[in-house]
């Protein structure tokens, strides 16, 4: 079965050693011991992806410069997406707080760069989703036709962060307001698990994936909604290399879904999404 994956950032020796000594991530990378991952370079990641039936992955950028004083790591998602347009699709990472500056960084990654989409992190800059900040960004994607991943779930250890700042309640305001915009929901809302399925549900342009979720405490319901009332709604993500994306393939294959449901979230309702045309 064909392949796409919605949450993929490739293990290169670069992003290892950036996400270890990330102010955001350092703590969290240390208590599962990242250091010990094998770095690939991009041509031995393609070739595993090939060999796994991954036809294309997403690349989720990142951009929390004003809170945590990193770089976003936006320019390396542009060069990977430039050296290998067949197999990775860029959703460039927005900062709310730059304000025009973050406007301007969309249109040339759309119109300049080719990337497909944006990402932004509440949890990362300190506000809720639904705040004013975020706004010109929404409208921003909607004249420009693209989706949007909104990061959710609750990374541990991150100082400062606060969790309320990503519950699914919040991403119902936007999906209001901005019924136009295709909403990708990126780890499925977790801990608010029948709040995001009801986000979901009754929002034609809300969607999520489940990634480094989908066998936590309460995944069951994630589970039963999607062989009944969001079944178009799911999209496969890995999270790599946090979940290494062969793993996540795996477990997928072991969960309970039914065979057609399974065919719509492991690629079909993404080429939606993406406007991919692609052979059955």
């Amino acid at each position: 079965m064909k392949v796409i994956d919605f949450r993929f950032r490739p293990n290169t020796a670069d992003f290892i050693s950036g996400i270890q000594k990330s102010p955001m991530f350092k703590d969290f990378c240390a208590s599962i011991n990242l250091s010990k991952m094998r770095a690939q370079t991009l041509d031995e990641i393609s070739t595993e992806l090939d060999k796994h039936n991954v036809i294309k992955a997403i690349i989720i950028g990142r951009d929390c410069e004003t809170t945590y004083a990193t770089k976003s790591n936006n320019q390396s998602l542009i060069d990977i997406v430039k050296a290998y347009p067949q197999k990775y699709i860029g959703f460039i990472g927005l900062d709310p707080h730059k304000g025009m500056q973050a406007i301007n960084e969309l249109k040339n990654a759309v119109n300049e760069y080719g990337l497909k989409g944006c990402a932004i992190d509440p949890y990362l800059a300190h506000i809720y989703v639904n705040d004013a900040k975020y706004y010109p960004i929404y409208s921003k994607c909607c004249e420009l036709d693209i989706p949007i991943v909104i990061t959710t779930g609750s990374a541990p250890l991150v100082p400062n962060a606060v969790i309320d700042h990503v519950a699914p309640r919040y991403i119902d305001f936007v999906a209001r307001d901005f019924p136009e915009l295709k909403i990708v929901v990126s780890h499925g809302g977790y801990p608010w698990v029948t709040e995001m399925i009801i986000v979901a549900q009754r929002n034609h342009n809300v969607f999520m994936e489940l990634s480094e979720f989908e066998l936590y405490p309460l995944s069951e319901a994630y589970i039963q909604a999607i062989n009944t009332i969001i079944s178009d709604k799911v999209l496969f993500a890995s999270a790599h290399p946090f979940v290494d994306f062969k793993v996540a393939i795996q477990n997928y294959e072991k969960l309970p879904i039914r065979d057609d449901v399974r065919k719509k979230i492991m690629y079909k309702n993404a080429t939606n999404i993406l406007k991919l045309q692609l052979e059955d």
